[in-house]
């Protein structure tokens, strides 16, 4: 069948979407595609503004449209404890536990020297100065249990064993190379519950 330039880009471009694979790509193209104009010129200028309005937070990274965003402005959280997570989403998935009332830190990525995810680009530097400006007491590693989020809870234990009184981990039950996001929120909190000391 034939596609044009343009809309083999269009696929492209949604197929880049986690858990989207071609031909859910192409389903949302001809969706799109087959939708009055203005469906398209709004959700357009949807993305366009929101993608604008969002930037990541100098103090911990998470895309918010403040700076600092809520979070870190919120005088009531526990300065005690900080979370470290991969992405801004997983805040929000561990924020519906109401278990949580501490600081959070997002990498970003996580350590994979194969593509191209060393030290740097995990936001290391950054996380250091926050540390070093909140003291906690407790470091909680919220990173899935992939060969990717080992590597980096390893990488991050070496980097604070001494600067800190506990770094801890999420418990097993959640399961390997699964992320937060496709966790239920009854695994979440157990998990998050008997989360261990590294």
């Amino acid at each position: 069948m034939y596609v044009s330039a343009s809309l083999e880009k269009l696929i492209e471009n949604f197929s880049r979407f986690p858990g989207i694979g071609r031909k859910s790509a192409q389903r949302l193209a001809w969706y799109l595609l087959s939708q009055d104009k203005s469906f398209a010129d709004s959700l357009a200028e949807s993305i366009k503004s929101t993608v604008e309005a969002f930037k990541p937070c100098s103090k911990c990274q998470m895309l918010s449209e403040s700076d600092p965003c809520p979070i870190c402005s919120d005088q009531e959280r526990d300065t005690d404890l900080l979370c470290i997570v991969e992405t801004s989403a997983d805040i929000q998935i561990i924020e519906k536990m109401n278990e949580y009332r501490g600081q959070y830190f997002v990498l970003g990525h996580l350590l994979s020297p194969i593509d191209g995810y060393g030290p740097a680009q995990i936001n290391s530097e950054i996380l250091q100065k926050r540390v070093d400006e909140l003291m906690p007491k407790e470091l909680i590693l919220a990173l899935k249990p992939s060969t990717e989020g080992e590597a980096t809870m390893h990488y991050l234990w070496e980097l604070f064993r001494d600067k800190v009184q506990s770094i801890t981990r999420l418990s097993t039950g959640l399961p390997f190379g699964g992320d937060l996001e496709y966790s239920s929120s009854n695994t979440l909190k157990s998990a998050w519950e008997r989360r261990f000391r590294l």
